[in-house]
C-alpha cells in the first residue's frame, strides 16, 4: 500500500474487511429479519470483489468502492454520529485514510486542499520502531508501552491551529510473518528493547517487508486544541532557553489557539513600583509592543490609565476587561485612553497584572480589532495560562536583575574572574558562620607576591587640547554677539550696547592669553546676567528676530553656551577610549590563556591597565617566570595593535588627537589588598607603593638633560630599572622589528629623576603604519562598531 510519508515499514500492507465480513456473517445467521436481511444484502454486494477479504494494495480500489466500504463500515460510522464524531479508516501511523465522518470532512475542507496532514514531530525512525513494536507485542506478547501521545495539527477556516489527540482502535487488523521471517529469541527482544536510537539493529531484527499486516484501523481525534496550547505555552515559557528568533510570533500563536481569536494581538508592560510607572518591556528575548505606552518609552501609571483601570489593576491587581473600546470612551474619564487603544485599531482588550507574592511586576495585554472579540467570558481561559505566564515574568525580571548587577559590576564595581574564587570563598565563609548564629569579620582580600605589569595608552596634549577648544566656542560666541549688537541701530532704550560690546571685546582679547582658571565662569556668567537680557528685548523685533533666533539655536540646551569646538573633541575623545578599550578587552580574553591573571583597565585621557600575574591568584595551576615573559610580550604587541588601530580611525573623526603609549617595567614581585572603602585593589605595604609612586608619574616625566617628555606620539615608550629588563625587552623588540610590526630605529635614554625615585631608564620606537592600509573605516562604521 502506498501513499505513506515514509519509504520503509517492516510491513507489507493490505487493507482487508475480513473481520467485518465474518461478522456479517455471522449477523446474516441470526433470527432478526431486518438485522440478518441487511447483512446477507451486504455480503452479496462484496462477494464478487474478493480483495475485501485477501486484502487491497491499490489506494484507487478504495477509491471506486467508497460507497460500498460506507455501508460495509455503517454499524462502526453512525449516520446519527457523523456530525460530531471526528473519525476515518487508517492504518497504523500512516497517512493513508479514507471513509471520513462528516465532521471529518469540513475539517480537512476547512484547513485546504494544500494541506498536508501528518502526525507532528514523527519521524521515519519512530514510525519503523512504533511497527516493530505491534509485531513484538502481538506475535511475541510482549507488553512494550510505545503509548507516545499522537497529535495532528489542522488549521482551521480563521487560519487558527487547532490541535487533535489521535486514538487508534486496532481491532480490525491482523500480523502475520512471511516466510522472510527468522523467530527472536528472548536475548535478542531484549537487546532491541535496550537499543531503541539503534535504527540498523531494528531493521536488522525486523527486515523491510517482512512482516504482513491485514486490515484496518479506525482513527478517532479529539479536540485537545486549549489542552494542548496550555501545556505548548508552558514547555514554551518554562524553557531554560528562551532566546528564540521567532518569540513574539510563536507566543501570538500560542494565544490564539486558546483564545480561538485570529487576529488576537499580545503586548506587555512593565510596572516600576518605586516611580509607580509603567516601562517598555526590557527583556532582550522579547520584541512586544506595549499598548498602554504606545510610543513611548515611559508614563506615569494615572497619566497612563483611567481612574477605573487604575484602581483594578494597579492598587486591586485586578483583571480589566474592555469588551468594547467605542463604549468605554464615551464617559470622558476614559476618552484619552480609549482614543489612545483606538489608533492601534484595538476594539476589545483585557488587561491582567502579572502578581508574585502581591508585588505587582507587570502587565499583560491582550488585544483584538473586534468588537468584544475579548470578554468577560473567554477571559476566563486567562486562569489556565497564567500561573506559567507568572513564573515566566518572575524568572525574566530575575535574569534581568541579574543581567544588571553584571553590568553594574562589570562598570561600577569590578571584581574580576580571575580573582572571584577568594571572594566568593570568603563570602561562603561569612555566610556559613551567620547562619549558625557566629559572629564573622570578613576576612581582607590579599594576593602576594604577584608580578605587576601596567601599560597606557594616552591622548596626547588632551588637557592643552581642551583648553584650545573652550577658547575657540568662547571666542565664536562673543563674536556671534558682537555681530548682532554691530547690527542695532541707535536707540535711546539700547544705550548701554556700546558698553556691552566694549566689555565683550575686552573678554574677547583675555582669550588670546592662556586660559585662566576661572575665565570660563566668568564669560558665562557675564553673558548669562547681561547679555542675554539685551537680546530677549529685541528678539521680538522682525529686523533681529533671525539673527537672535539663530544664536539661541546654537548655545548648548545645558549649559547655555556654544559647545561646537568642545563637542568635537570630547566626541572625539570618547570614541578614542572606547575604541582602545574595546582593542584591549578583547586581546585580554586571549591573554587569559597564557595564565590567568587579575585584570583592570580605566578610562581618562586615554586608557590605562594593571595586570598581575602569580600562582597566588591561581593556586590551582604551577606557576612559572615563562608566563611572564610570555604576559609581557603579549603587553607590548597589544599597544602597537592600539596604536595601529589609532591610526585607523584617526582620519575619521571630527577631531585630530595624537596618542602616546607606555609600559612600565617591574620585576619584583609585590603584595596586592582589595581596599574594602575603595572598592579596588591597591599595592599592599610601604615597599610596594615605590612601583605606585612611578606608575603616577612616570608619563609626565622628561628624558634626563632635556624638556622633552619620555613619550612621543606614535611610538611606545618602555620605563625600566634594571639590566636584565632591558635585555629582555630588547629581545622582544628585535623580534618584533623582524616581524615588521616595530620600525628598526630605536632610541635609549635616562629618565629625570622622579620624587624619591631615580635611575630609571627608558627604550623608545615607533610603531610602523604599513597596516593602516588594509582596514579603514568610516565615521559611522566606526560608531556602529563601538555601539
Amino acid at each position: 500500500m502506498e501513499n505513506n510519508y515514509f519509504t520503509e515499514s517492516p510491513f507489507t500492507t493490505f487493507i482487508s474487511f475480513h473481520k467485518v465480513i465474518t461478522i456479517l456473517e455471522e449477523i446474516a445467521l441470526s433470527s432478526v429479519d431486518y438485522r440478518s436481511n441487511y447483512a446477507k444484502a451486504l455480503l452479496k454486494e462484496v462477494e464478487s470483489k474478493p480483495e475485501f477479504i485477501t486484502g487491497i494494495d491499490d489506494f484507487n480500489f478504495i477509491l471506486e468502492n467508497e460507497q460500498l466500504i460506507n455501508h460495509l463500515l455503517a454499524d462502526l460510522f453512525p449516520t446519527a454520529l457523523t456530525h460530531n464524531e471526528i473519525k476515518a479508516v487508517t492504518l497504523p501511523f500512516q497517512n493513508v485514510t479514507f471513509n471520513y465522518t462528516e465532521r471529518f470532512k469540513k475539517i480537512l475542507n476547512d484547513a485546504g486542499q494544500t494541506f498536508d496532514m501528518s502526525i507532528r514531530d514523527f519521524d521515519e525512525h519512530q514510525f519503523y520502531v512504533m511497527n516493530c513494536s505491534l509485531i513484538l507485542n502481538a506475535h511475541y506478547n510482549q507488553n512494550i508501552d510505545f503509548g507516545k501521545p499522537l497529535f495532528y495539527d489542522i488549521p482551521d477556516a480563521n487560519g487558527i491551529i487547532r490541535h487533535y489527540r489521535i486514538l487508534y482502535n486496532a481491532d480490525f487488523v491482523e500480523i502475520f510473518p512471511s516466510e522472510k521471517v527468522n523467530p527472536l529469541s528472548q536475548k535478542e527482544i531484549e537487546e532491541l528493547i535496550d537499543n531503541y536510537d539503534n535504527f540498523e539493529l531494528w531493521k536488522q531484527k525486523f527486515p523491510p517487508n517482512s512482516w504482513i499486516l491485514k486490515g484496518f484501523v479506525i482513527v478517532s481525534l479529539v479536540d485537545v486544541t486549549v489542552e494542548n496550547a496550555v501545556s505548548n505555552l508552558k514547555t514554551y515559557l518554562l524553557s531554560p532557553e528562551l532566546k528564540k528568533t521567532n518569540y513574539t510570533e510563536d507566543a501570538y500563536s500560542i494565544f490564539r489557539s486558546v483564545f480561538k481569536i485570529p487576529e488576537l494581538k499580545m503586548g506587555f508592560t512593565m510596572y516600576n513600583e518605586e516611580q509607580d510607572s509603567f516601562e517598555k518591556p526590557a527583556f532582550k528575548e522579547s520584541d512586544m509592543t506595549s499598548f498602554i505606552l504606545l510610543d513611548k518609552p515611559e508614563a506615569d501609571c494615572k497619566n497612563a490609565l483611567c481612574g477605573c483601570s487604575y484602581e483594578f489593576l494597579i492598587e486591586n491587581h485586578n483583571v480589566f476587561i474592555i469588551p468594547d473600546v467605542n463604549e468605554f470612551g464615551k464617559i470622558e474619564e476614559n476618552k484619552l485612553f480609549a482614543k489612545q487603544l483606538l489608533q492601534q485599531n484595538i476594539q476589545s482588550c483585557l488587561l491582567a497584572p502579572i502578581v508574585k507574592d502581591g508585588k505587582l511586576l507587570g502587565i499583560i495585554e491582550l488585544a483584538s480589532s473586534k468588537i468584544r472579540a475579548i470578554n468577560s467570558i473567554n477571559a476566563t481561559k486567562l486562569d489556565l495560562i497564567m500561573p506559567f505566564l507568572v513564573d515566566t515574568i518572575v524568572r525574566s525580571f530575575s535574569d534581568m536583575q541579574n543581567q544588571l548587577e553584571a553590568i553594574i559590576q562589570k562598570e561600577y564595581t569590578t571584581i574580576h574572574p580571575s580573582v572571584y574564587w577568594k571572594f566568593k570563598q570568603e563570602a561562603k565563609n561569612y555566610f556559613a558562620n551567620t547562619a549558625l548564629a557566629k559572629d564573622y569579620i570578613l576576612k581582607e582580600i590579599v594576593f602576594k607576591n604577584v608580578y605587576p605589569l601596567y601599560g597606557q595608552i594616552d591622548i596626547k596634549g588632551s588637557s592643552e587640547h581642551r583648553n584650545e577648544t573652550v577658547k575657540t566656542d568662547l571666542r565664536n560666541q562673543l563674536k556671534t554677539i558682537i555681530e548682532i549688537f554691530d547690527t542695532l541701530k541707535s536707540n535711546t532704550n539700547l544705550l548701554i550696547v556700546e558698553q556691552r560690546k566694549f566689555e565683550l571685546q575686552e573678554l574677547l582679547n583675555e582669550l588670546d592669553a592662556p586660559l585662566k582658571t576661572d575665565t570660563e565662569q566668568q564669560i558665562q556668567g557675564f553673558i548669562e546676567l547681561e547679555i542675554h537680557p539685551v537680546l530677549a528685548s529685541i528678539q521680538n523685533e522682525k529686523r533681529y528676530e533671525q539673527k537672535v533666533k539663530s544664536y539661541y539655536e546654537s548655545l548648548d540646551s545645558k549649559t547655555g553656551m556654544f559647545y561646537h569646538a568642545r563637542k568635537d573633541f570630547d566626541h572625539t575623545l570618547s570614541v578614542i577610549n572606547k575604541k582602545m578599550a574595546s582593542v584591549l578587552d578583547a586581546k585580554q580574553a586571549e591573554a587569559q590563556h597564557i595564565y590567568p591573571h587579575y585584570y583592570e583597565r580605566f578610562k581618562t585621557d586615554g586608557v590605562e591597565h594593571n595586570l598581575y600575574i602569580g600562582e597566588s591568584i591561581v593556586p590551582t595551576i604551577p606557576y612559572d617566570k615563562m608566563y611572564l615573559s610570555n604576559l609581557r610580550l603579549w603587553q607590548l604587541q597589544t599597544l602597537c595593535e592600539m596604536e595601529l588601530e589609532h591610526h585607523r580611525i584617526k582620519s575619521t573623526l571630527p577631531y585630530s588627537l595624537d596618542v602616546t603609549s607606555l609600559i612600565l617595567v617591574f620585576s619584583s614581585p609585590i603584595s596586592i589588598r582589595f581596599r574594602m572603602d575603595e572598592k579596588r585593589f591597591d599595592v599592599d605595604g610601604t615597599y610596594n607603593a615605590r612601583y605606585e609612586v612611578v606608575k603616577k608619574r612616570i608619563d609626565k616625566a622628561n628624558i634626563k638633560g632635556t624638556d622633552k617628555r619620555i613619550t612621543e606620539k606614535e611610538k611606545i615608550t618602555i620605563v625600566y630599572s634594571q639590566n636584565q629588563e632591558e635585555a629582555e625587552y630588547l629581545k622582544y623588540i628585535k623580534y618584533l622589528q623582524f616581524k615588521k610590526i616595530l620600525e628598526p630605529t630605536l632610541e635609549q635614554f635616562e629618565v629625570e629623576d622622579l620624587q624619591g625615585v631615580s635611575g630609571l631608564k627608558a627604550l623608545r620606537v615607533k610603531v610602523l603604519n604599513t597596516e593602516i592600509s588594509e582596514k579603514k573605516y568610516s565615521y559611522q562604521e566606526l560608531l556602529d562598531e563601538l555601539k
